[in-house]
């Protein structure tokens, strides 16, 4: 079946940024998968479609959490279906079009708190098929302008682990700042991990 598409939120000149769908949970679980190598031991994002319904659905109905995937604007290119890193993965999981190809990533904001606060905390990964491209850094500037935007979030904060070195490069290069260090801060991989704490207000963020 057809992938039905969500409009598109942001754009740059290589990805767009849209919401996420159950639609696209096929291909979301096929990068997942291709990608273990590459997410392990700092991320687990849904390799199955159980586990990805659930998944999707927390973040396209939990009015604190907002989830965003970048997809690459050209979807002619290598990654329109065929076999991809060993799994075949269809054309009808790929799409295209309108919505922007190849999922290259995803960025998600948790924990939104209204108010006075205005505040979220960033979470987000590529996929092997991407990474290294500078996709990412495009479409997390993208999701950011978008949150201080149409939004109206004042603070975004990225908690990250020390080791994680290619997250750490990434939210600098976006214009983050380390505010601080927090102990044994997240329980991930049946441990509580240290945490850098990252962060960018909408003050440093220049329009446009």
């Amino acid at each position: 079946m057809p992938r039905t598409p969500s409009p598109i939120l942001a754009e740059g000149p290589r990805v767009v940024v849209r919401h996420f769908t159950h639609e696209d949970g096929a291909e979301f679980t096929a990068r997942a998968r291709q990608s273990k190598d590459l997410h392990r031991p700092w991320l687990f994002p849904p390799d199955s479609a159980r586990a990805y319904d659930a998944y999707a659905a927390r973040l396209i109905e939990d009015p604190t959490k907002a989830g965003f995937l970048v997809c690459e604007k050209d979807a002619s290119g290598t990654d329109s279906g065929g076999t991809d890193g060993g799994e075949a993965i269809g054309r009808e999981a790929i799409g295209g079009g309108a919505d922007g190809g190849s999922i290259a990533g995803f960025v998600n904001i948790n924990n939104i708190v209204e108010g006075g606060f205005r505040s979220g905390a960033l979470g987000y990964g590529a996929f092997a098929h991407a990474a290294g491209r500078g996709l990412m850094r495009e479409g997390l500037d993208l999701v950011v302008r978008y949150a201080f935007g149409p939004m109206r979030l004042h603070r975004l904060e990225i908690n990250v682990q020390p080791g994680n070195a290619a997250s750490i490069a990434l939210a600098r290069a976006c214009g983050f700042h380390l505010e601080g260090f927090s102990p044994r801060m997240l329980y991930i991989d049946g441990a509580w991990r240290d945490h850098q704490r990252w962060a960018i207000t909408a003050e440093t963020v220049t329009s446009g």
